[in-house]
């Protein structure tokens, strides 16, 4: 809750500083245990949010050039750079809210959301309401949305590596090697990458880890006035919902996680990324056999064999010779990786492919190539890139041998070629990079954590199945969802009944059910 200073009463003064501390303090089961095992950033979260709580924000109308718009607000939330120094160099952390669609009785307080990454901004989320998204309706009665952009992202102290219109100038070589020279020359672009990173940002990479986000999320917490959090994670948002929740247990209200990253320590990062490899073919898989069956409408082969062997073929013309100069095999494989992350991309995909197959290759272009005229996105997609890789890389130690990235890589690549190269190059830097590196948070339940309610696709390619199941080991009374036969990335907003309404009831009454629930798939795309 905010204080407002200067009323005229001394009572009043005090009335607010204790709601303030009321707000701001940690549970001493929490603190204490941070203490114990050495946390000297603890006592910084404890100082960072009593001046959050004391202060609060101060909301507005956004900033024009932001794109939100009445009645969403955006403000400010300062947090220390390290909270080793809480009275060290602080940086301001953009949020942004709509106030609940009900009444002041029905308010329930503030949901935060990250919508993952790590580099997504979560300031889109009041949209929901805005836009009047229907899965959310009820949702948006008792609660305010809010969004916030992480340290790093967007307007939150961001950091860069690269310079972004070089970042998304195309074509980029194919990341599947074909000698060990192509191998040397994506092992130089990894560590230049890395440099570049600790040249224009290297004051930000030690602090750029998820226990860091977790805490600012405690001081946002504060700011907002809520005594208690209540959270929707999605994707990398999971993992730094398990954090928070392992960090301050007694401060979560409700919690919503979908589409789990494994929060195994030894999977923290280089493991989980392997384990995407294999996930990511096995989602592509579901999508030709897709394209197959409907090859009436699309004409790229009746089955997933065949629409394998065109894709092949289209990679290959586009290796010898890159569609508008613009498009290889690099920015193919994004395109179409898009398609094993998302069902909303299954269609698209398939039809800017059989637009070219027809002869129209304008229409490939224009999905797959870069814009460079678009310079705020291309601002945007550097910086999440940036984000992305600062903090998988603080968060953990990764391999320096590169016999070892090569052996693993060669070995998944041979039954999974999909993502493997790909991915690779895109952790490289975490090899060489310039900064302290991590030991990950140990999740597990800590004194004060409610039920979690955890939601997850079989097939999700980008966080597959089994991190769900570990973080459900992990945070005892938790319930797991399970989406059958499905695997899109981000399952709560999409039109699934039996998700979206024990999303709802948990959320509005806290209710779970006695047993974790499967579910069926969601409506599969149509052409």
């Amino acid at each position: 809750m905010r204080r407002t200073a200067l009323l005229g009463s001394a009572c009043t003064l005090l009335a607010g500083a204790l709601i303030a501390v009321a707000t701001a303090a940690p549970s001493a089961t929490a603190e204490g245990r941070h203490r114990n095992h050495g946390d000297s950033a603890a006592h910084g979260v404890e100082i960072a949010a009593q001046r959050a709580a004391e202060k609060g924000v101060d909301w507005q109308d956004c900033p024009a050039d932001w794109g939100f718009t009445k009645p969403v607000q955006c403000g400010w939330v300062s947090v220390p750079l390290d909270y080793t120094k809480p009275d060290g160099k602080q940086i301001k952390l953009a949020v942004d809210r709509v106030a609940n669609t009900g009444t002041k009785q029905e308010r329930q307080g503030a949901l935060v959301y990250n919508p993952g990454g790590p580099g997504g901004s979560g300031m889109a989320f009041p949209n929901r309401v805005v836009n009047k998204n229907a899965i959310w309706a009820d949702a948006a009665k008792a609660y305010d949305f809010v969004g916030f952009d992480p340290r790093g992202v967007g307007h939150s102290a961001p950091i860069s590596c690269v310079d972004p219109q070089e970042f998304v100038k195309a074509p980029k070589l194919d990341p599947v090697p074909h000698s060990e020279a192509d191998k040397r020359v994506q092992r130089k672009l990894a560590a230049e990458y890395a440099d570049g990173c600790k040249e224009r940002s290297g004051w930000m990479l030690p602090h750029m880890t998820t226990p860091n986000t977790a805490r600012d999320l405690d001081v946002i917490r504060a700011g907002l006035g809520e005594k208690k959090l209540n959270y929707l994670g999605v994707s990398y948002g999971t993992y730094l919902g398990a954090v928070y929740g392992t960090l301050f247990p007694s401060h979560v209200r409700r919690m919503v996680v979908d589409s789990v990253v494994n929060p195994s320590k030894d999977k923290i990062w280089y493991e989980n990324n392997l384990g995407q490899d294999i996930a990511f073919e096995g989602r592509f898989l579901d999508w030709k056999k897709w394209v197959a069956r409907n090859d009436a409408a699309f004409h790229l082969g009746t089955t997933a064999d065949r629409v394998q062997k065109n894709y092949d073929t289209l990679r290959a013309a586009a290796k010898k010779a890159p569609f508008g100069g613009l498009v290889g095999p690099a920015e193919l494989d994004a395109l179409f990786q898009s398609a094993a992350y998302y069902d909303s991309s299954w269609v698209p995909v398939a039809d800017v492919w059989s637009s070219y197959a027809a002869g129209d290759t304008q229409a490939l272009v224009d999905a797959a190539a870069p814009d460079l005229s678009d310079t705020a996105g291309n601002i945007s997609a550097e910086n999440g890139n940036a984000v992305y890789t600062a903090v998988e890389c603080a968060d953990a130690a990764w391999p320096a041998s590169w016999q070892k990235w090569d052996r693993d890589n060669t070995r998944l690549n041979r039954d999974y070629p999909f993502l493997t190269w790909g991915n690779a190059w895109m952790n490289l830097p975490c090899a060489t990079w310039g900064a302290k590196q991590q030991t990950p948070v140990e999740v597990t339940t800590g004194k004060g954590l409610p039920p979690v309610l955890i939601a997850q696709s079989t097939r999700d390619a980008a966080t597959p199945y089994e991190g769900a199941v570990e973080l459900h080991k992990r945070f005892k009374g938790s319930r797991l969802i399970t989406e059958q036969d499905a695997g899109s990335h981000g399952i709560t907003n999409l039109v699934n009944p039996c998700i979206n309404d024990k999303v709802k009831a948990y959320l509005l009454t806290g209710a779970l059910d006695r047993k974790d629930a499967t579910c069926g798939p969601h409506a599969t795309p149509t052409p």
